[in-house]
């Protein structure tokens, strides 16, 4: 998926996010994914970007972001 349609699944699913909060969610698991901590997706992590890899687990749901769960799911 491009990192558009990324980040509108994520915005859409998650409505009291905006994508400066998500810009700050992305960057911290960025820098979580940069000091060493293991994907949570199932794909070769050497080969694709961190911060595409931290938007990538965050639209899949495996990274939620504390405040901004959609609850009522």
């Amino acid at each position: 998926m491009k990192t558009e349609e990324l980040t509108a699944k994520i915005l859409t699913a998650n409505q009291n996010m905006d994508r400066y909060q998500l810009a700050l969610a992305v960057a911290k698991r960025c820098d979580e994914l940069e000091n060493g901590a293991q994907s949570k997706l199932n794909v070769n992590a050497s080969a694709i970007k961190s911060a595409d890899l931290a938007l990538m687990e965050i639209a899949e749901g495996l990274i939620v972001v504390k405040g901004f769960a959609d609850i009522e799911k």
